[in-house]
């Protein structure tokens, strides 16, 4: 049962707190020593610095939602398959709003620790996204 218990985790983490922007979910469902590894630079560290993380992806995106795809899990981990949506209202990693609707995809691998996640592993298309927002021509 615990495999269904860190899938209904991982919904909630990002219904909660990556859609509605709750930010209290972070300290309730992350780990004090929580890491995200996220390939854009440092490794983001605990609560605190996944709270700054959102609070710069929906300024940026006030309309941002995570759809979840597809998921499985074994043991502690949970991979999941995701979609994410949102119009660029505010900037984002010094790019000037845009206005233009995005949509990417990604996939997580988290961690689940005594009902809370201590480390994600996180990939998203981050080519097409920058595309999309104008910032990289698209070729031919």
């Amino acid at each position: 049962m615990l495999v269904e218990e860190n899938k209904a985790l991982i919904r909630r983490f990002t219904e909660e707190f990556r859609n509605r922007g709750n930010l209290a979910v972070a300290d309730e469902l992350l780990a004090p020593d929580y890491v995200l590894h996220a390939g854009l630079g440092p490794d983001i560290r605990g609560p605190e610095g996944c709270k700054q993380d959102i609070i710069a992806v929906r300024s940026a995106f006030p309309d941002f939602h995570v759809t979840i795809d597809e998921m499985v899990a074994e043991g502690d981990k949970v991979a999941y398959r995701w979609t994410m949506r949102g119009t660029h209202r505010g900037e984002f990693t010094g790019i000037t709003p845009t206005g233009k609707q995005v949509t990417g995809w990604g996939m997580s691998i988290d961690r689940i620790v005594g009902g809370r996640i201590v480390e994600t592993w996180n990939r998203y298309d981050t080519l097409g996204f920058m595309q999309q927002l104008g910032v990289i021509p698209v070729k031919g």
